[in-house]
């Protein structure tokens, strides 16, 4: 996946900018009624896959042109504690309005890549690709979605119209008109775009001979033990390509790469991964309108 472009960046930056300072700072304008020079460093206190710079970046910018970024880590780089991500230059004023909006993007960003960076870690000796979900935060798909690409893992879908999943809900429907996995697979193929490979959940072996049947593209093994994961694999012989995905964990994805498979797409990556422990520390205070140290 490439970055996302400038105008995503800055359509995601304008829209947490609005929260934060639709009202002014209030406590900045209080406290500086003049400008104060100073210089202002995101540093990590936890090693991370920096993910979110270019946001960051973006962030300073909105606030106020005239801030000189002065040094960045590229994205995609993993870090030491007291790693110094990003440094700006300027008006103490515009510094603080920024700080907590390029925070939060970089906590967010970099907590996902890092988070990524662990699952991809832990399958590095198999063949198995670690994939995100559609389970991101309103909004900042593209962004998180690049975090993923950034800590070493593959985006799935981006939207409803970047391939066919048929799942379990689509599936409960079409048995009520009595239709099964088979006939869903064979409904899809006929009704979508031609050249979309057409993937389909199986919850059980039964439902995974059906999916062969109806010659799946890909097959989504969904909430099975490693145990019945193998045996699926054992029984698809590479007709298919095979995913599996529900509650995978740092604990079981090993187990579940060695079965074989070829994806293990995990919803936590952009769902649940913790913020990366960031802050931004100022320093080199100088007083009126000269050009700071």
């Amino acid at each position: 996946m490439s970055a996302p472009s400038l105008q995503t960046i800055r359509k995601a930056v304008q829209l947490a900018l609005d929260e934060d300072l639709d009202h002014g700072d209030v406590t900045t304008s209080a406290l500086f009624p003049r400008s104060i020079q100073a210089r202002a460093a995101i540093v990590a206190h936890q090693p991370i896959t920096v993910a979110g710079v270019a946001v960051a970046r973006e962030v300073f910018l909105a606030v106020d042109p005239s801030l000189r970024i002065v040094t960045t880590i590229n994205d995609g780089v993993t870090v030491k504690p007291g790693a110094e991500v990003i440094v700006v230059r300027g008006d103490v004023r515009s510094l603080l309005m920024a700080e907590r909006v390029a925070v939060n993007f970089l906590q967010r960003l970099s907590g996902i890549a890092t988070l990524t960076a662990k699952f991809c870690a832990a399958v590095r000796k198999t063949a198995t690709a670690i994939l995100d979900t559609r389970k991101t935060t309103p909004g900042l798909r593209a962004l998180e979605k690049w975090a993923v690409h950034l800590g070493g893992g593959r985006n799935h879908r981006f939207s409803l119209g970047d391939g066919v999943l048929i799942k379990d809900n689509h599936l409960a429907v079409l048995r009520s008109t009595g239709i099964d996995v088979a006939g869903a697979c064979r409904l899809a193929r006929a009704g979508a775009p031609h050249g979309l490979r057409i993937e389909v959940e199986a919850k059980n072996l039964q439902e995974v001979k059906e999916a062969l049947a109806g010659k799946a593209d890909i097959i989504l093994l969904d909430n099975m033990s490693a145990a019945l994961v193998r045996q699926a694999v054992a029984l698809i012989k590479k007709r298919a390509l095979v995913e599996v995905s529900g509650g995978i964990t740092l604990q079981t994805v090993a187990d579940m790469a060695q079965a074989g498979v070829d994806f293990i797409s995990v919803g936590a990556l952009t769902h649940s991964a913790p913020a990366a422990d960031l802050s931004l520390d100022l320093t080199g205070y100088r007083g009126g309108r000269g050009r700071s140290r």
